[in-house]
């Protein structure tokens, strides 16, 4: 990856594109979800460049960074394959599953990156409510690198899906949840009390859009991905979708939480 100017990254990239590669079927493209999956790949590692440059990191915290970024969902692919689901609680952790295939390929030591157990903490801890304790500044930086990249991302996939797809009937990425159903009261008083939400409580496409707008709330730890939240609108987005699949007055109080927190650290306007 020439934008990241660094040729053990390149040779790593080059190690994840031909294991992605072994996916495609015989016309050579990727069935959509795992194309859905590639595209988001690439997403998170400019996203997690942006955080790099704008939290200003050393060159080793950059490098760890960038190469969790990529490796994060590693094991997408297969749980696909095998389960026919993204949905973890229906077939397995993708966050392990990614985290046992890259130490297995040997792709890290392969390529030379500097910190194969910090990349390899990273895509472990990439999906957990919480970090462990204790972790050393190159794993630190590097997962909550990964974890904001992340979810950056996942905010752009929700509105492209939304704008290109038939979401009420192919309801595939967003967990087949039910679209008609209210929000969760515990997902509502978790986003107030500025908890993170258990994803076990998501019951239906108001729960999975309101999940975000938590992550707004509590769930970006760089000032950088905050303000990158805030400029690219996904606030807005989100207050206007959820206006339209339920009339519970929740939204907007969860919702104006979250344009706070925004504003906060944009110092502006929030949108």
């Amino acid at each position: 990856m020439k934008q990241c100017g660094d040729a053990r990254q390149e040779a790593l990239r080059r190690l994840y594109d031909g294991y992605v590669d072994t996916y495609r079927l015989q016309d050579g493209t990727l069935p959509r979800m795992m194309q859905l999956k590639l595209a988001h790949t690439g997403f998170v590692v400019k996203n997690a460049m942006l955080i790099a440059d704008g939290e200003t990191f050393d060159a080793l915290e950059r490098e760890t960074s960038l190469a969790a970024a990529l490796l994060h969902d590693t094991g997408r692919y297969e749980q696909l394959k095998r389960y026919n689901t993204f949905r973890d609680s229906d077939s397995v952790d993708h966050a392990v599953f990614s985290h046992d295939i890259v130490k297995a390929s040997g792709w890290l030591e392969e390529s030379g990156v500097a910190r194969p157990d910090a990349v390899l903490g990273a895509i472990l801890y990439h999906n957990r409510r919480d970090l462990p304790e204790g972790l050393d500044s190159v794993t630190l930086a590097a997962s909550q690198t990964v974890r904001d990249a992340d979810k950056l991302d996942i905010f752009r996939v929700l509105q492209h899906e939304i704008a290109t797809t038939d979401w009420r009937n192919d309801r595939q990425a967003f967990w087949n949840l039910a679209t008609e159903d209210p929000p969760n009261p515990e997902v509502i008083a978790c986003i107030e009390a500025r908890r993170p939400v258990d994803y076990q409580k998501i019951k239906s496409l108001s729960d999975f859009v309101l999940i975000q707008v938590g992550w707004m709330v509590a769930g970006l730890y760089y000032a950088t991905s905050r303000r990158l939240c805030a400029e690219r609108g996904h606030l807005k987005f989100r207050r206007d979708f959820l206006h339209q699949i339920t009339d519970d007055p929740a939204v907007d109080r969860v919702c104006d939480i979250a344009e706070r927190v925004l504003m906060e650290a944009e110092g502006g306007v929030a949108g």
